[in-house]
């Protein structure tokens, strides 16, 4: 096998239509200490893989969040206080990483890159957030290397931008399986009932104190391919079920790297194979029922950080694979999405 994992080739779908629109914000650099754990390096090398996979994939660069687009899911007090460092030290220890300028300007670039990946999913049905996915984020605080909960401004900014132009509620579906929980946007969507979250994590993971989801799963340590796969099938199953009145009009998929057998942090044992089944599931789950997905690759620890860096590649490899499928049926009635659900849930 190659070093960091099995050659990755491009699907052998054809499509004639645009690429998928790919969001990179690796250029704004973080200063961090020496040996510090959390892996910056990873998402500068996955735009690099990307570029020379081959993939029918366009890589562009967000604009930051605003203010007002952040203050859609944190307090304006908080977001403040992050513009202007004026976080206490007890606020920084809690997110993991020293505040700087920088800092600030890639939370904000990361945040835009969700909004712009659901913005062109809405259009395209699939796209892509080569980071993202910093779930841990409250709408006060900021906790596990999370500053700014990206899904959560992107899912408001979305449901806002559809009421403005079409007078239509968008229902928003958070599919997360990063290993550990999502409880920033847990809490955030606590009493929204226009957004479902599911959080499929390791039972003793990070956090400590868990939040509750709409749904949550949690796996056992050690935990393979079979028994995380099945739990994934079921756990899509009661979404589609719960879901069948009230089919969501876009997703958002977490689909970290960290259940992978070589990271630091996981605690779970899924293969590289593992992986990719599990995103091949939940893009299929989600094209089936013409739901718009945006996809970010949230965690990832690997020992080695080019094992990490193949997972997310494999994931965006799938998001492709799944997005020319999308523009191959795109002429379906959407209509069809009720009467999925409905089988599914039958």
């Amino acid at each position: 096998m190659p070093p960091g994992g099995p050659r990755v080739r491009p699907s052998r779908i054809a499509s004639d239509n645009h690429p998928v629109r790919a969001y990179c914000t690796d250029r704004f650099a973080i200063p961090l200490p020496a040996g510090h754990r959390f892996p910056i390096s990873k998402s500068a090398r996955l735009r690099e893989r990307v570029a020379q996979a081959g993939l029918d994939i366009q890589l562009l660069e967000p604009p930051p969040a605003s203010d007002g687009e952040l203050a859609l899911a944190h307090s304006p007090a908080y977001v403040h206080d992050v513009s202007h460092g004026l976080l206490s030290a007890q606020a920084q220890r809690a997110i993991g990483l020293p505040w700087s300028p920088a800092m600030a300007e890639r939370a904000r670039r990361s945040v835009g890159a969700t909004i712009c990946a659901a913005r062109a999913a809405l259009h395209d049905g699939v796209a892509v957030q080569l980071a993202g996915g910093t779930h841990h984020a409250h709408a006060d605080r900021g906790a596990g290397f999370c500053l700014f909960n990206d899904t959560a401004v992107a899912a408001r900014l979305m449901q806002a931008e559809s009421h403005r132009n079409r007078r239509s509620l968008l229902r928003v579906l958070v599919i997360d399986l990063d290993v550990h929980q999502g409880d920033g946007t847990a809490t955030i969507f606590a009493d929204d009932p226009t957004v479902f979250t599911l959080s499929m994590h390791g039972e003793r993971n990070f956090p400590v104190r868990k939040a509750s989801s709409n749904l949550d799963v949690e796996l056992p340590d050690h935990c393979g391919d079979a028994v995380y796969l099945q739990s994934l099938d079921r756990a899509l199953q009661t979404v589609w079920t719960r879901l069948a009145a009230t089919p969501p009009d876009l997703a958002f998929y977490l689909a970290g790297a960290d259940p992978h057998e070589g990271d630091r942090l996981g605690r779970l044992k899924l293969t590289f194979d593992g992986l990719a089944e599990r995103d091949r599931r939940v893009f299929d789950a989600l094209r089936e029922r013409r739901i718009p997905v945006a996809v970010s690759m949230a965690g990832g620890y690997g020992v080695d950080i080019d094992t990490t860096v193949t997972v997310h590649l494999r994931t965006v490899l799938e998001a492709s694979r799944s997005a020319a499928l999308w523009q191959r049926d795109r002429m379906e009635p959407r209509g069809r999405v009720v009467d999925s659900m409905k089988q599914s849930a039958a």
